[in-house]
């Protein structure tokens, strides 16, 4: 995203990279490997543990970043600290303020805001989270309420063009609900991101199933038919859905759209539920992806560019997409993909060659292209899927790199459980969707995959 990032430091192989410098396991096993012997030989200093985000560097005899506090208890905290949020206009502050600071404040001078993925990957998040926690605590399946509400009742499109009350990937903060013209950041004000409308349904969906409240399913229907209205043939070169359409004209902008999984679990999620007619549109996406857009890994990758809502860049790569992919082969393995471990794979391979980089001795994983930095959202997706990846196949090739990638994403955890967006550096709040609601499903995840890393 464009987030005033800083200029990664420290270490000269950070350079070029993303733009022909491939990364491999290989490359980061051996840079650690060098920093771990650097960490050795200068370890009978005296100079004070260097900060991580929010906290002193705990790290072990070897040199391994260590957590700051138990996974269970940095997630425990966070969690308890949003469940403090203040409630205003029938909403916790976070569900309706992509940009909140340490205070539940809004950022005055950051208004725009990001319903779809905010709020989608929240409801799944909490759902998630509820399930870890043995279903006890209803305040959380509250929260993920909450943002199902927001989502059904403040942010569609009006009833009328080509997506008709069809889910907003943006809007502008504290608005209920959100006006016809709302688009921000790099939608046009009338646009809509296809993919996100997959997101918002897919996570009604699942709160429709742990609730039985129709207005969940009803709104997931209505993207998804949507969705097949507004479906054109996948080539080599476009997507099945632009990244962006005129919701009133349905005028494309951006021939690719690098995020189908989540439309793929929409369809996938509704035909299980009884609804057949999205078998056709279901297929010719799958077939799509299996056919295009995998092998596309291993040619010039720009079958996997634009996701993100704050940019436009026809050749912007990402990792949120094909990490995501590979978390639902991995979860549906054989009865998705009989190839599904050599292709979630070869998907966790194109991020290592383009995504990752060393910051304070750890291969982190950035969100795209143009802006490598390990924001929460990302790094802990790239935690959370070599997790899912080990734990699926028994392989340890991923194992260690995932949990110290986890352990640096919680060092942005603050004590009283306010997290910052990233732990490059100190902070409260930000990006929400940084900060909590694209991380919490991810160590639900690896905590699951892997019970002892809580502890």
């Amino acid at each position: 995203m464009n987030r005033y990032r800083s200029e990664p430091g420290g270490l000269g192989i950070l350079k070029g990279h993303g733009r022909g410098k491939a990364w491999t396991l290989r490359n980061i096993q051996y840079v650690l490997l060098f920093l771990l012997v650097m960490f050795s030989l200068l370890s009978g200093l005296s100079a004070p543990a260097p900060f991580i985000g929010n906290h002193p560097a705990v790290c072990d005899q070897r040199g391994l970043l260590q957590p700051w506090t138990p996974w269970g208890d940095a997630i425990d905290r966070e969690v308890k600290w949003y469940l403090k949020c203040p409630v205003e206009h029938g909403y916790p502050r976070f569900v309706y303020l992509t940009f909140m600071d340490g205070n539940y404040q809004a950022i005055t001078n950051r208004t725009s805001f990001i319903p779809a993925t905010q709020d989608g990957m929240g409801i799944i998040s909490y759902l998630k989270y509820y399930n870890y926690k043995g279903r006890k605590d209803p305040r959380l399946l509250q929260m993920a309420r909450y943002m199902g509400d927001y989502l059904v009742k403040e942010a569609i499109t009006p009833d009328t063009g080509k997506y008709p009350r069809f889910s907003r990937s943006t809007g502008w903060q504290e608005k209920f609900p959100q006006p016809p013209d709302c688009g921000s950041q790099g939608d046009q004000p009338y646009e809509i991101q296809p993919d996100k409308g997959g997101i918002a349904g897919y996570a009604l969906v699942l709160l429709y199933e742990e609730t039985k409240d129709q207005k969940y399913l009803q709104q997931a229907l209505q993207n998804a038919r949507v969705l097949v209205a507004t479906m054109r043939e996948g080539t080599d070169r476009q997507s099945p859905w632009p990244f962006r359409a005129d919701y009133r004209t349905g005028e494309p902008r951006g021939e690719v759209s690098g995020n189908m999984s989540f439309i793929l679990r929409l369809f996938d999620e509704l035909i299980a539920l009884g609804y057949p007619e999205f078998k056709p549109s279901r297929d010719k996406l799958w077939t799509w992806i299996k056919e295009f857009q995998i092998p596309n890994l291993a040619q010039d990758g720009l079958l996997w560019v634009q996701f993100f809502e704050d940019h436009a860049e026809p050749d912007n790569r990402t990792a949120w997409s094909p990490l995501n992919l590979a978390r639902y082969l991995i979860e549906k393995q054989a009865a998705l993909d009989p190839d599904w471990q050599q292709d979630s794979r070869a998907l966790i391979e194109f991020v290592n060659r383009h995504f990752i980089t060393v910051r304070d001795g750890v291969a982190v994983c950035g969100e795209q292209t143009n802006d490598v930095d390990p924001w929460g959202g990302i790094l802990s997706t790239y935690g959370a899927v070599l997790a899912m990846y080990s734990k699926a196949t028994g392989s340890n090739e991923y194992k260690a790199v995932a949990r110290q990638a986890l352990t640096y994403c919680l060092y942005a955890v603050n004590d009283d459980g306010c997290p910052g967006d990233r732990a490059t550096e100190r902070g409260r709040g930000g990006w929400q969707e940084d900060a909590h609601t694209d991380k919490l499903h991810n160590f639900a995840d690896a905590m699951t995959a892997f019970p002892e890393w809580a502890k």
